[in-house]
């Protein structure tokens, strides 16, 4: 299931002896024996005028946003507080996913064109106050879900901007061909959450490659855990380190590749390997993420020609095939879809085979041992 925290850390915390986290090790077994059906929505929506922005969508289109509440049942969706238009309810976590929908929404817009989940304006549903103390965030293939979290570890789910974007992003991959949710597959569909919710924070704070804190969930864990967030895309497997939850298991090169038949073969454990590809292409071009190496990589999810089981190394010449077609050499057509010309925001630096973004993308790649050289790449 996709969800923002994997289910061997809740295990641990199961398992915790301490008596301080007697509540944690409650809410960490409650959490894990709810079942979660993923139940993916593939009907097309029918938008009213006024939801697809008076019909003209590539001008001004707005997100059409419904948060419900649970009421600390898990049963969904519960029930409805706030829609599009509403004023602030006053419950925190609810008006939290509302703005966090809202910017979610407008990244992928703004950065990308995108028009919600499935890019057609499709409405965005989410409920909060999931079950008592449930110790998660989860998309269900039809809508975000978020736990209040125990209060001993973890915050409630809602406080973390990349946590509402990254279960946003899982129905983006969804509604974009998907990835199985298995094995390196699993692992780039986990990579794709978190490249797009760390690219929403950036975007929301106006923040350059390198200002980015990078980190994953850095809101969620309370003041007691040793740690900064629930991954770090900069430097996968130093995320945190503490007595009760252990050592960020996170590699960030393939020599490290963990074989695993937990976590579904390890979909949130070597997700950290196509995160620290993102975030070298991204740092070696610099400048905000999101228009050049961020844009690689969502053409490249969208491109249609990307199989259900990826791996890693078809992913990996994927993107280098779309940074060729973005950003070809002088006198060839570029890609008619991107935005901006050379020295344009969002267009190219040098173009050809040996662009810069090629260059980084190829770098990046071969820096965590994807693709072990140049000639390979090609």
């Amino acid at each position: 299931m996709h969800a923002i925290v994997p289910p061997y850390l809740l295990r641990r915390i199961a398992t915790a002896d301490d008596v301080r986290f007697a509540r944690s090790a409650s809410a960490a077994r409650a959490t894990l024996a709810v079942p979660r059906v993923h139940r993916p929505e593939r009907r097309r929506p029918t938008l009213s005028p006024e939801q697809r922005g008076a019909g003209v969508v590539a001008a001004a289109p707005a997100p059409d946003r419904v948060i419900c509440d649970a009421q600390q049942r898990e049963v969904l969706p519960g029930v409805v507080v706030r829609t599009e238009g509403d004023p602030a309810t006053g419950d925190v976590a609810a008006d939290e996913a509302f703005d966090g929908l809202g910017r979610t929404f407008a990244f992928f817009w703004e950065a990308f064109a995108r028009d919600g989940i499935d890019g057609g304006g499709a409405p965005l549903l989410a409920t909060v106050h999931y079950g008592r103390d449930y110790d998660n965030a989860f998309w269900d293939g039809q809508r975000m879900v978020f736990g209040d979290g125990d209060g001993e570890i973890f915050r409630g789910f809602t406080q973390s901007l990349t946590v509402i974007a990254h279960e946003l992003a899982h129905g983006v991959t969804e509604h974009s061909g998907d990835l199985d949710y298995e094995g390196q597959s699993g692992a780039l569909n986990e990579s794709l959450s978190d490249v797009f919710g760390a690219l929403t924070e950036q975007h929301h704070l106006g923040q350059t490659a390198e200002e980015a804190s990078w980190l994953i969930g850095a809101e969620i864990f309370t003041d007691v855990v040793q740690g900064v967030a629930l991954r770090s895309m900069s430097a996968p497997g130093s995320a945190y380190d503490d007595d009760v939850l252990g050592r960020d298991p996170q590699p960030g090169h393939m020599r490290d590749f963990v074989v695993t038949a937990d976590d579904n073969g390890g979909v949130h454990i070597n997700s950290g390997i196509p995160n620290k590809a993102f975030h070298l292409a991204a740092t070696a071009l610099g400048g905000r993420a999101w228009e050049r190496a961020g844009l690689i990589w969502f053409r490249t999810l969208v491109s249609g020609t990307l199989s259900r089981r990826a791996t890693f190394t078809e992913f990996a010449r994927a993107t280098i095939a779309t940074a060729e077609a973005l950003y070809p050499p002088p006198g060839e057509p570029r890609d008619p879809g991107e935005p901006g010309g050379p020295g344009e925001p969002g267009g190219p630096g040098e173009y050809g085979e040996d662009s810069e973004e090629v260059a980084a993308v190829r770098a990046a790649w071969a820096g965590v041992g994807v693709l072990e050289d140049d000639a390979a790449q090609r």
